[in-house]
């Protein structure tokens, strides 16, 4: 049994060499549907781990107060949007004195710019630099941890200390070879002293989270005195079975700091983080449905491709199919030696497509900035769908070949 499968596996081999630019072009149509289904998959998993790291670090027990894009009106026979009014402030910093449900701790922040220069001594970085004030409680809201230095303190926050945190990017290139903990850098002719380092976090859809400086909240608005600025609000619950109770105070109070009556809608919003990141799961599993279904129907059309290619094939060896018989090979064998060869041409595009595919999948997400892993349910699926659809579209051929009459065969010309 094992010697006719070899010897099956070795005729296989010699006519894919005979045949060798037909096989090359299956292959290829067999790869296309495997790379694109492997390379899909694997970007839709790098999207669902970036976005997933970057609003993790909420943690479970988080939730903030945001302005909360937009809500939907009717007028006449459209739709319009409603805009919901920022949040400034006044209204964070009310809220932040106000609020003291049991084992919460409340943090404010803006983003004052993300085009500043940071300076030391005769170094400078370019003006891509995010500048946000913060209060005491920011980084442990935010889940953000230190690699070196400290945080800040009610200290220097209530007394407006000229300090601040830089992103771990700095050490790469403003303090390379250097500590920066208790260096002066300048930022607007403001002169900040490091107090600490953030660890790194890296690039999301562009946004480089590892190059941005904290300064204490009060320090930054007297900075950036822009209009309009949107406060963003966090509330960190110390246990999980009280975040409901917790939200629903937080709901109270601001709605009496924006003073709306019982029959008023919010006009803003409460974002739980694993709220959050049970509707990236939602997104990231509708587009892996997405991706099977383009990528099934481009494996379809493949196996057609497979299946008519090795009808031509049983055809151009028809006499030599009829040699094979008429020296005793049964209909199995001559089945088999066709099954066999689909097989190994249907694995080598297999092959080739998950390389492709993964390939384009961490080319893209380099240069998009997505975590990228290696996308082992799509290998493995790509593994069993090329053999699947090897063995089908082998099948009638194989059949085909085996039904030949030894006598007809050899007249064939």
């Amino acid at each position: 049994m094992l010697s006719l499968l070899g010897e099956n596996i070795r005729i296989a081999f010699q006519a894919i060499k005979s045949q060798l630019l037909r096989t090359i072009l299956t292959v290829l149509i067999i790869a296309i549907g495997i790379t694109a289904l492997v390379a899909i998959l694997s970007l839709v998993q790098a999207l669902g781990n970036t976005i997933t790291s970057d609003f993790s670090s909420m943690g479970a027990n988080t939730f903030n107060l945001q302005r909360y894009e937009f809500t939907t009106q009717r007028r006449g026979s459209g739709e319009t949007q409603k805009i919901n009014p920022i949040l400034n402030y006044r209204q964070v910093k009310e809220f932040k004195d106000i609020y003291n449900y049991p084992g919460t701790q409340v943090s404010i922040a803006f983003t004052g710019t993300g085009t500043a220069e940071v300076k030391y001594e005769s170094q400078e970085t370019d003006p891509e630099v995010t500048v946000m004030g913060v209060n005491e409680n920011f980084l442990d809201n935010s889940g953000l941890e230190l690699q070196e230095g400290r945080n800040f303190n009610l200290f220097d926050i209530q007394n407006n200390n000229m300090v601040c945190v830089l992103g771990s990017d700095f050490t790469k290139n403003l303090f390379k070879n250097i500590d920066p903990v208790g260096k002066t850098i300048n930022i607007r002719g403001n002169r900040f002293k490091v107090i600490g380092i953030l660890e790194e976090k890296g690039s999301t859809f562009g946004n480089n989270q590892d190059l941005r400086v904290l300064i204490p909240i009060e320090v930054a608005r007297s900075v950036y005195t822009q209009p309009n600025i949107n406060y963003q609000v966090s509330v960190k619950v110390g246990d999980k079975n009280m975040m409901e109770g917790a939200q629903d105070e937080a709901v109270i109070a601001f709605r009496n700091i924006r003073s709306l009556s019982p029959t008023q809608e919010n006009n803003f919003g409460i974002m739980r983080s694993d709220d959050l990141l049970n509707q990236v799961a939602e997104i990231t599993g509708v587009l892996g449905m997405a991706a099977w279904i383009i990528s099934l129907i481009t494996i379809f059309g493949s196996s057609i491709a497979l299946m008519n290619i090795m009808l031509v094939s049983v055809t151009e060896r028809t006499r030599e199919i009829g040699v094979r018989k008429a020296l005793g090979a049964k209909k199995g064998t001559v089945a088999g030696q066709f099954l066999i060869e689909t097989i190994i041409v249907g694995q080598m595009g297999g092959i080739l497509g998950i390389i492709l595919g993964i390939s384009i999948g961490l080319l893209i997400s380099s240069f998009i900035s997505f975590e990228f892993s290696v996308p082992w349910f799509a290998m493995i699926a790509a593994t069993l769908i090329t053999l699947v659809v090897a063995i089908l579209s082998g099948l009638f051929p194989a059949l085909k070949a085996a039904r030949l009459d030894p006598i007809e065969s050899l007249r064939y010309e």
